[in-house]
């Protein structure tokens, strides 16, 4: 047992479908573990139910040795933080106010300095202080992606969810996004961890410290990239052709084709 997060026998159904089946797996403090797999796998279910969103049908998760599931949502909002994958919500209000709401759980009776500075900081941090002051509904879908991780972070969890962070941004920011997840849970004087839902296998080899692969409501492998993310579990699971290959230590993946017979959509 890891002592930071497990997830056991978890199991999650809609009416007359198992979308999630005895999933088992522990994340240790400071990791950064990308789940992947294919549309319809599970990625944003498994999520949404760490995060009390969902109601797991069975399992346990454990944060710290307590039961997530039996927190108050209070508890689960001062401990975990969730990122989803498209926000629709079109808050009146300007950045700095959007990226405030993450310190709504350590608020008592007022907002203080720490709570503006720590705004300040998270806002600085993703490189957004430049629009601080401009309305949250007039920004671009990818700095909105921006602008809901800074609260998040401003959240100061212990484990962060989040559902593709970077599917609204453009190629630089995509990277520069990844590095700062990756340095914020590989902070060892502030021990958190990020579980992320992502599509992009060659950027979860790059960043993550271990991989989970759902196939068919079920975990399929679990592990370091290495392990993980060989030829022949990426043409079982993904149904795609790919070069596996180390550069300058790490782990880069390129697809190369479809395989015959494969749908493609997952579903």
């Amino acid at each position: 047992m890891s002592g930071f997060l497990s997830v056991q026998d978890l199991c999650f159904s809609w009416p007359g479908r198992t979308v999630l089946e005895e999933l088992n797996f522990e994340v240790g403090p400071n990791q950064l573990v990308s789940v992947l797999g294919v549309n319809g796998a599970g990625k944003t279910t498994l999520l949404k139910c760490m995060n009390r969103i969902l109601s797991p049908s069975s399992g346990r998760i454990n944060l710290f040795s307590s039961d997530v599931l039996g927190m108050t949502i209070m508890d689960v909002a001062r401990h975990i933080a969730y990122v989803p994958q498209s926000v629709n919500t079109n808050f009146p209000m300007n950045v700095f106010d959007v990226v405030l709401l993450g310190r709504r759980p350590h608020l008592q009776w007022f907002v203080g300095d720490e709570d503006r500075e720590k705004v300040s900081e998270c806002l600085h941090f993703l490189d957004i202080d430049d629009f601080a002051f401009r309305r949250y509904d007039q920004l671009s879908g990818g700095e909105r992606q921006r602008v809901v991780l800074a609260k998040a972070l401003a959240q100061e969890p212990k484990l962060y969810l989040l559902d593709e962070p970077t599917s609204d941004l453009d190629l630089k920011h995509q990277i520069t996004t990844m590095e700062k997840i990756r340095r914020v849970v590989g902070d060892r004087t502030t021990p958190s961890s990020a579980i992320i839902a992502i599509h992009d296998i060659d950027v979860a080899a790059r960043f993550s410290d271990r991989i989970l692969l759902l196939h068919e409501g079920k975990i399929r492998a679990y592990g370091p990239p290495k392990e993980v993310l060989t030829v022949e579990l990426i043409a079982e699971v993904f149904g795609v052709e790919a070069e596996v290959r180390e550069d300058s230590g790490a782990l880069r993946i390129t697809i190369q084709a479809a395989l015959e017979g494969d749908s493609g959509d997952g579903r």
